[in-house]
């Protein structure tokens, strides 16, 4: 299929990650190289892009956000020449996503001693997590293809939850049917109530994520159903604009580090490469260092960070709070071994008692984390303990979903039901009988123990 010319002339294709020659339209349905079976990335045409400086993509980008002409609201649409430039408004699938707030978390700085910390909130759009921002792109892509004809039966994948919410809620607005795999009980309530909400064939498996996303692949490979999974590079176009809205929150300042959970890994590169287009263009001049955050029952990448990427061993995933990164033969494992050591990059591990804590600190000073988050907050104890992270050193923790997702697992936490972990920073409601002077005599003992922790 051959390069379309896209919006304003701009174009993009997918071609090899590894380097195979060849190029295919992004209307194309594929997902590997061909020659190599390596995941495929999109290409855009730097050197047009590059006629516009650095300067002008600057002001474009500050007078798109936020803005109602369609699509360019969109912390997405808003970088359309940068992300996908080969669909046309009236394809565009958006629900506004991204433009998340950059939370400045002053008190828990404060706490562990940095002065310069913030978390992107990803989890503060419209279902809940960063995944709608790569699923705006992949819907609207698909949209597109049936729009010129080519027949789509239907888009499918495996998740642990925030995928599938994502594509059932595009989907459903595209009017395009869906498929979501998920592993049986490994899942919440309310990731598991948006694909039924939305319509979605909702399929229950009595596997966990690894083998769901076998079984999506073989069906997208032998049934014609488009994969919308993370190894589908079109996601990763996305995604990459955290990292570049991130640095337009900053006034186009680089923050010192950037700490992100890792699972299926399409993060880690999906922030990687747009922070790498932005370098690329002129729009900062050096980078930021990563850390990726994994959790100690599901940590191959960690296992191969500690041979120095020498070798990778996928591992058999185990039951972790952080179920959304229970993944044990990450897809995307290749590009990101990449993104890091482009990166300076680094990769820490955090326990179960470790995320549960780090959660319940960080809402204690205001936040409402998911657990995926603890385990990247984990790790900033751990850099900072260490002396990695400097108490001057601007750091943003990327929060991958809103809390609101994982409401069993705090109640759990603070009701001391949690196997296995304890609740160190527990808060149990106090039951009481209705009279006054018990209540009083309560709520004052316990605003006396509250300020004396303090």
């Amino acid at each position: 299929m051959p390069d379309r010319e896209g919006f304003k002339g701009y174009r993009a294709w997918f071609e090899c990650f590894r380097g195979c020659s060849g190029r295919w339209a992004l209307t194309e349905i594929i997902y590997r190289c061909p020659r190599c079976e390596g995941l495929l990335t999109v290409q855009h045409d730097m050197e047009r892009l590059k006629k516009t400086p650095p300067r002008e993509w600057k002001n474009l980008f500050d007078d798109r956000m936020h803005t109602t002409v369609w699509p360019y609201g969109s912390g997405v649409w808003g970088k359309r020449e940068l992300v996908c430039p080969v669909v046309g408004d009236e394809q565009v699938v958006s629900m506004y996503e991204g433009n998340t707030n950059l939370f400045w978390a002053r008190r828990l700085g404060e706490e562990i001693g940095l002065e310069d910390l913030w978390l992107k909130l990803c989890g503060n759009t419209h279902t809940g997590s960063f995944k709608d921002l790569g699923m705006t792109v992949l819907v609207s892509v698909v949209n597109q293809m049936i729009h010129d004809g080519v027949e789509v039966p239907a888009v499918a994948c495996a998740s642990t939850g925030d995928t599938s919410a994502a594509l059932a809620a595009y989907a459903a607005y595209a009017g395009i049917p869906a498929v979501v795999l998920l592993p049986k009980g490994k899942i919440s309530i309310p990731q598991l109530v948006q694909p039924l909400a939305h319509g979605a064939i909702t399929l229950s498996l009595e596997t966990d994520f690894d083998g769901c996303m076998e079984i999506v692949q073989e069906i997208a490979e032998r049934d014609g159903i488009y994969l919308a999974n993370s190894m589908n590079s079109l996601r990763i176009e996305g995604q990459k604009t955290v990292g570049m809205e991130i640095l337009q929150q900053f006034d186009w300042k680089v923050p010192d580090w950037i700490i992100i959970p890792g699972g299926n890994l399409g993060n880690v590169s999906a922030l990687g490469k747009g922070l790498l287009d932005f370098l690329e263009l002129g729009i900062i001049d050096r980078l930021p260092r990563i850390a990726c955050a994994q959790a100690e029952h599901a940590n191959p990448l960690y296992r191969s960070y500690q041979s120095g990427f020498e070798t990778f061993e996928p591992v058999r995933a185990q039951p972790t709070l952080a179920s959304a990164i229970q993944i044990g033969n990450p897809v995307s494992i290749d590009k990101a071994v990449d993104t890091l050591r482009r990166f300076d990059g680094i990769v820490e591990q955090a326990s179960e008692q470790e995320l549960a804590d780090a959660v319940a600190q960080a809402d204690r000073t205001g936040l409402f984390t998911c657990p995926h988050t603890g385990v990247a907050l984990a790790v900033l104890l751990k850099l900072v303990a260490r002396g990695l992270i400097r108490p001057e050193h601007r750091t943003v923790v990327i929060s991958t979903a809103h809390g609101l997702k994982f409401t069993d697992f705090k109640v759990r936490y603070h009701s001391e039901q949690l196997e296995g972990i304890r609740s160190t920073r527990g808060n149990a409601p106090i039951e009481l009988p209705a009279d006054y002077g018990k209540v009083r005599d309560e709520l004052f003992r316990q605003i006396e123990r509250r300020l004396g922790a303090n």
